[in-house]
């Protein structure tokens, strides 16, 4: 049974007091932040969350998501309050070895995303909203917390207009609008009718209330939980500080714990320390309508030297993988391009289009991987740095997302330098945990797409627009760190080693040197992260550390950079030619540009060539 409005109205004290206790205990926190919120978290979890936090896998649990990550104190005062921690572990927030970090993160399980990085987690919550709506089919509510200050983010309205657009009335946004930031006012500060307008402009139904109205917020959550046909925005003019008088509403408080004394007067303000317990209502056990990803999948099979773009194999690959009926893909409206509009036919009910929101594309496939889906989310490689950010959380989220990238280097051609991935090798590479993959044929696209599905963590797939010849039968293998030697003999002389395009480019440069007599080991590093060490290893003690890197993007951080880091500390590390694009592309024909960055077969004999004349 739901307490009633007088419990909520304690619940909140002690929300505040144990944010103001936990952030003194550390030293350091956002207890002003949480305790705007703390009246709008009391009644939504004594009196309209559902979820059972002994059993935080429940299919049909409510999700809350604090997009407002920093009033992370909040967060755990209502673990605490819902008796998931103890007393003992809330002081032990922001310490070494504790669950309770800065910044709530998914180590513990009543969090479904890392946030902190302002802007996100609207967006995240789209996607678990998404899911719950069209896949799940579950009552299940997602609830966000959002403060006032990342309603300046771009990502939250592309939430929103997402959230209009697929009418997801199971998604309640909650604005914390307490008029000051972290230097001072908001932009709009409680001009709660600016915000209003907004969301109602990308078709939200909005509440405005004062969010210390127990009774107001009671209705306005009622209201949320029953709506249909559209989000409803809870719009709630907050006080910073609210419930100690010395700082409510004061400049200079933000991410500041209060001195030892002046917490004992909040407290004491407050009425002291409580040990209420809350008894959040449990939903009834629900199961998803998908919940069986196995299946037989046939990837599609190409013929020996006919000319297939990679981003074509990765079309087909994941109309294949649709079988399987966790699935789900999404684009940024390029689908024609990365050919994901195949599985968007094939599977109408299983893809989501996110138009030109790069961010919330990102996002929806985070969502996805809350609800336990395998999303593939595809748009240009050069795109994605767009939504970077996103990545990078997602990382710490521990999220499995499948990112495909295609349009990438130089070899595209016309469209010049602002359409080219020349970073995102490095990028991708960068982040912890990721998996980094480059096909250079149609074979090892198919194959390496079918292995992103089963692949844990970030997994980027970069494609290639033009068409090239299958290198591979159907019967290849290949997996995370693996790589293909094509050309191979006892006596070779040096090592060519590309992935992409560029592979194509070392073979013809092998078949000229050849032709003077000089044998070159050809290797296919399809695996950027991590890479075929074994491999590398014995291409450098064959050749005696010749070693030619040929990439079609910039020099940092790429293929070159992955090879010499893995051979960085042999005892005799060898001698890399490293060839790629050093300097701003422009328009012109494919073979034109990657000519002009000296990536071609005949710049590739010459890196040779001068490794061999070397003594």
């Amino acid at each position: 049974m739901s307490a009633d409005l007088d419990f909520c109205r304690e619940l909140s004290k002690q929300l505040r007091v144990d944010s103001i206790r936990c952030s003194t205990e550390a030293g350091s926190g956002h207890p002003t932040s949480s305790m705007s919120a703390a009246d709008l978290l009391a009644v939504l979890m004594a009196r309209h969350l559902q979820y059972d936090f002994a059993h935080p896998q429940e299919p049909n649990n409510d999700h809350l998501i604090f997009s407002k990550g920093h009033a992370s104190p909040l967060n755990y005062a209502v673990f605490k309050a819902a008796g998931a921690i103890s007393d003992e572990e809330l002081l032990t927030f922001r310490q070494f070895g504790s669950r309770l970090q800065g910044h709530p993160t998914p180590v513990l399980p009543w969090v479904d995303v890392a946030t902190g990085s302002l802007g996100q987690g609207l967006p995240i919550g789209v996607g678990v909203a998404l899911a719950g709506k069209n896949l799940d089919k579950l009552p299940y509510h997602v609830w966000v917390l959002c403060g006032d200050s990342e309603l300046a983010e771009g990502s939250i309205w592309e939430a929103l207009d997402k959230a209009g657009h697929y009418k997801l009335s199971n998604l309640t946004p909650i604005f914390d609008v307490n008029r000051l930031g972290q230097r001072g006012p908001t932009e709009y500060g409680w001009e709660t009718e600016v915000y209003a307008a907004r969301a109602e402009a990308f078709g939200c139904r909005t509440v405005v209330i004062d969010g210390h109205d127990i009774e107001a917020v009671d209705r306005a959550l009622g209201e949320a939980r029953e709506a249909t046909g559209k989000p409803t925005v809870i719009i709630a003019r907050t006080v910073k500080g609210s419930g100690f008088k010395e700082i409510e509403n004061k400049d200079g408080w933000h991410g500041k714990a209060l001195p030892p004394d002046m917490a004992e007067r909040a407290i004491k303000e407050l009425g002291g320390i409580r040990r209420l317990k809350v008894d959040v209502s449990r939903p009834e056990h629900g199961e998803p309508a998908i919940h069986d990803g196995r299946a037989r999948v046939t990837l599609p099979t190409y013929k020996l030297g006919d000319k297939v773009p990679t981003r074509k194999a990765y079309g087909d690959a994941l109309k294949a993988l649709g079988a399987r009926a966790n699935v789900v893909a999404m684009d940024g409206e390029v689908s024609n391009s990365t050919h994901a509009d195949e599985f968007a036919k094939a599977y109408p009910e299983r893809f989501f289009e996110m138009f030109i929101a790069e961010q919330q594309l990102v996002a929806a496939a985070v969502g996805m991987s809350v609800r336990h889906y395998v999303p593939f989310a595809s748009t240009f490689a050069a795109f994605f740095s767009r939504a970077y950010d996103f990545i990078r959380m997602a990382s710490i989220s521990r999220a499995n997302i499948r990112l495909a990238g295609s349009h990438a280097g130089t070899e595209i051609g016309q469209d010049g330098p602002s359409q080219m991935a020349l970073e995102d090798l490095a990028s991708m590479r960068a982040i912890e945990g990721s998996t980094v993959l480059y096909p250079s044929d149609a074979t090892s696209a198919a194959a390496l797409t079918e292995v992103m599905a089963d692949t844990d963590g970030i997994v980027f797939m970069r494609t290639t627009r033009g068409a090239y010849p299958v290198l591979y039968s159907s019967r290849e293998k290949f997996r995370p760190g693996g790589s293909k030697v094509l050309r191979k003999t006892a006596t070779d002389k040096v090592a060519l080693i590309g992935a992409g395009v560029t592979l194509h480019e070392c073979v013809k440069a092998a078949d000229t040197l050849k032709k003077s007599g000089v044998n070159a080991r050809v290797i296919d590093l399809y695996s950027v992260k991590p890479v075929d060490l074994r491999t590398l290893r014995e291409a450098a003690q064959v050749t005696r550390g010749r070693l030619v890197v040929v990439e079609d993007h910039y020099p940092q951080g790429g293929l070159g950079a992955a090879v010499m880091e893995a051979l960085a500390l042999e005892e005799r590390p060898p001698r890399v030619a490293h060839l790629a694009v050093k300097g701003l592309p422009t328009s012109g024909k494919p073979e034109e540009l990657m000519n002009a960055a000296g990536i071609t077969a005949p710049h590739i004999v010459r890196a040779a060539r001068r490794l061999l004349a070397k003594r």
